[in-house]
């Protein structure tokens, strides 16, 4: 890059981002890229059913019905109607309780949860049609992993969460692109994100990290109705003095968010969760998993379990003595345990305050030992176990490469959804919605499939 592109690149960043989520069209993007955006959507409606019925999500719905106004879009769920604004809140709220959707590490975080649930609700207030929510999703998408990348790896590590911050511009990118602005008014619209978006690292383990989610999808959706009507912002507010990077981090290189992703999108790096835990926590348990199976262990054979994992994990899912489910998500120690003892860990009744105070699994814990490591990916683990006779085994494993079939994770995404709606929605019902998100880009109208994800 010479001198005047970079000069161009450091005070024109969020205008290009822009141009380029307004310009995008749905026949731009590779089969691949529709293809994952549908799995996208599959998997975010399959999340947020079964997490509708979680505690946050009924004082964030008593909330929003009682402060009432137009009935404009479907909970996910529920039966009621809220406005969309409202009802972009519960439904990523709903997506993200259970810790169960999808990551990009160019964010870092969850993408869809922050992105769909504005979107989604937007959608169906305008009628809009499958192929043009998935071009505002990849648009969307996109724009948060290009900013999430330029801030990498410093705003994560100082302790934002990258799903509410990050993903209020992608959500906002999203919304912009389904409404039709154009350039100038879609950085306008990334400019009121970037003055709301926030999500602390400190509350993981809490009822705040999905409501992180909700408030990115609420937000988002915000700045681009305001955008829509006029309201100011400035349009450079990623990369000015006092502006979100400079402010959000120390590491700050837009030229990241220029670059063109190995794959050509980023999308094509999405990865899908099927452990119901802190994705960081993935890489763990995968080893422990093999190694139980690979050698038939039993508890009482481990005398000792060493984890080698990037020291960053510690500040994010390393809560030593979990009381509860969710404090568990957020637990290598009790994942690891859970894994070694033969504890489904994608079922959702897995992460209880009863396994969180299981005897036989706090020996596990209790016998666990970590070594930091540093620059490693956050995705990748080494895990060895000393065992009661003496032998040593280990096993190594990287959460953070995406799958090469599209088509089988497909399918596997498809047991993952029945899984989750069949108990909510029944089967033929669960069914008939996997159907139309399926074949999303042939939908004429959005409220069809919002109406069957509703009970």
């Amino acid at each position: 890059m010479d001198g005047m592109a970079e000069a161009r690149t450091q005070t024109d960043l969020t205008r290009v981002l822009a141009r380029n989520a307004s310009a995008l069209r749905f026949d731009q993007l590779p089969a691949p890229v529709i293809e994952l955006a549908r799995q996208c959507v599959l998997d975010y409606i399959g999340v947020a059913l079964a997490g509708a019925r979680d505690p946050l999500v009924r004082l964030l719905l008593d909330e929003m019905s009682e402060a009432g106004g137009s009935p404009q879009a479907s909970v996910i769920g529920h039966s009621m109607r809220l406005p969309a604004l409202s009802a972009a809140l519960v439904n990523g709220a709903a997506a993200h309780a259970l810790d169960y959707d999808d990551v990009n590490m160019a964010m870092p975080g969850h993408p869809s949860v922050a992105i769909l649930p504005g979107l989604l609700a937007l959608a169906e207030l305008k009628s809009s049609s499958g192929r043009d929510v998935i071009t505002a999703f990849v648009a969307g998408y996109e724009t948060a992993c290009r900013i999430g990348a330029a801030l990498q790896p410093g705003h994560y590590n100082l302790g934002f969460h990258s799903t509410g911050t990050v993903g209020c511009f992608g959500a906002a990118a999203a919304c912009a692109r389904l409404l039709g602005l154009d350039a100038e008014a879609t950085a306008m619209a990334l400019g009121i994100a970037g003055t709301q978006a926030a999500g602390l690292k400190s509350q993981f383990g809490t009822m705040c990290k999905p409501f992180h989610a909700g408030r990115a999808a609420q937000n988002g959706l915000l700045a681009a109705r305001l955008a829509q009507r006029g309201f100011s912002s400035r349009t450079d507010i990623v990369e000015c003095v006092q502006g979100f990077a400079l402010t959000h981090g120390p590491d700050f290189v837009p030229e990241a968010a220029l670059a063109a992703p190995g794959a050509g999108f980023h999308l094509l790096a999405n990865l899908f969760k099927y452990h119901a835990a802190c994705y960081f926590t993935h890489a763990p348990i995968e080893c422990a998993r093999r190694l139980r199976a690979e050698h038939r262990l039993t508890p009482d054979m481990i005398a000792g379990i060493t984890v080698k994992i990037d020291a960053s994990c510690d500040r994010v899912c390393n809560i030593p003595v979990p009381v509860d489910g969710l404090q568990s998500k957020f637990s290598l120690r009790q994942t690891v345990a859970m894994a070694l003892a033969g504890v489904d860990t994608a079922s959702l009744g897995a992460y209880s305050a009863k396994n969180a105070s299981d005897s036989s699994l706090i020996g596990l814990r209790e016998k666990l030992r970590f070594e930091w490591q540093h620059g490693w990916p956050q995705t990748l683990c080494e895990l060895e176990l000393e065992l009661a006779d003496e032998r040593r085994v280990s096993a190594r494993h990287d959460a953070g490469i995406p799958a090469a079939d599209i088509a089988e994770q497909g399918m596997r995404l498809a047991a993952k959804f029945d899984a989750l709606t069949e108990p909510v929605l029944g089967i033929p019902r669960a069914r008939e919605l996997r159907a139309v998100i399926t074949g999303l880009d042939k939908v004429a109208d959005i409220g069809n499939l919002a109406r069957l994800a509703t009970i």
